[in-house]
This record gives structure tokens, sequence and C-alpha cells, in this order.
């Protein structure tokens, strides 16, 4: 599918969907743990605005800022991606949430909502949210907020990786001019999981050029 393309979307049996807004909006960053993942469709949250932030304070060591978050604004809107992926790769996705570098995930096997986003530790909770598709589509998903979180800027490369992922993904143009408009903590030092998507991204256009 297309960017901003349109269609029905399910999960299909041995599936589930999954809503990012965060950094997994961008398709090279999903697929180091979760290579099963195929784009669904763009959607927006009404009533929920983007927020950056740090569990307990602390700021996250994978990123070196705050990480994504969604919380209740009426009036507001939150813009993402529904992705299809397979249940075969929860685990490799648990690996990754427990550092806490994805936004938001559904699960169909409850027992594994504990396992992803950090909620055995406390640092995510599941919610339950509608999403509205450009093909008019009303999707339930479940998203995910941060818990006991102070409010704290991401680094560039964390904001980055979410601007490459709306504009891969054609989300909105004036929802892109805000994320772009996102001030950083101006973190300048290695973030390693940034040169691996880097490398991903240059591999995939490398391999159809």
């Amino acid at each position: 599918m297309e960017p901003g393309g349109g269609g029905a979307v399910a999960a299909g049996a041995g599936g589930l969907l999954y809503f990012a807004y965060g950094s997994n909006l961008l398709r090279e960053r999903l697929l180091l743990s979760s290579p099963s993942a195929v784009r669904g469709a763009v959607a927006r949250l009404q009533d929920f605005k983007l927020a950056f932030g740090h569990h307990q304070g602390r700021i996250s060591p994978l990123w070196h800022g705050g990480t994504a978050t969604i919380v209740q604004s009426p009036g507001d809107e939150v813009w993402g991606v529904v992705w299809k992926m397979n249940t075969s790769n929860l685990s490799s996705l648990d690996k990754c949430d427990r550092v806490v570098t994805c936004a938001s995930v559904v699960w169909h096997e409850k027992v594994l909502l504990h396992r992803q986003e950090g909620v055995e530790d406390g640092i995510y909770a599941p919610i339950e949210v509608n999403v509205h598709t450009q093909a008019g589509e009303v999707l339930t998903c479940r998203s995910y907020q941060m818990r006991d979180w102070v409010c704290g800027p991401p680094s560039p490369q964390y904001k980055k990786v979410i601007c490459m992922g709306a504009k891969q993904n054609g989300l909105p143009m004036d929802y892109q001019k805000k994320l772009e408009a996102i001030e950083t903590n101006n973190y300048a030092g290695p973030v390693p999981v940034l040169e691996e998507i880097e490398a991903a991204t240059k591999a995939k256009k490398t391999n159809s050029g």
C-alpha cells in the first residue's frame, strides 16, 4: 500500500494490529524487531496529543532523551500508522519494548500485554482507543501511555526517526511540520540504534537501486 492509501485493514488469522505514533512510524525501525510487519493504513487518534517524557524522571538509555507517549487532550489529534503483524514476532518485539523503544502495540493474547512496552516494569500502561483511517474506517486498537512520567524533550536522533517515519508514510503535512518543530535536548553523542536504522535504510536503497 502506498503512503496515504486507503483500503480495508484487518489483522487476519494469527495476526495483530499495532498503532504506532513514535519511532515505530519508520518501517526500518520496526523491522529491526518485527520483520513480519506490514503497513495497514495511516490513522488518526482524536482527542489525544503527542508528548515526550521520562519514566520516573529517568532518561532513556537507548535514545538519550524523552520518549513518546499520548495524553488525552480534547480537540487535539495524533497521527500514526496501523501495522499488521504476526504473533510469531512477539518475542523479539518484547525485547525491544523492555528497553522502552516502542510506542504502542496491540496483542490478541492478553497475557502478552504485560511483557511489552515495559508494562511489567510499570513504565507503560495499555489503553484501548479507536483510530480513524483516511479511508473512513474506525479501528479499535490498543495503545500505550507512559506511567509516572515527567515531561522531557526527545533527543534530536529520536525526533529524526519519528519525522522520517512520518514522511515515509505520508502523514498530513501540517502534522509533519508540527513534528519538525518539536524542541530537542540537543544531545550530540552516539545513538547506536539510529546507526542501525540508517544502515538498514541504506541497504534497502542499494538493493532496490
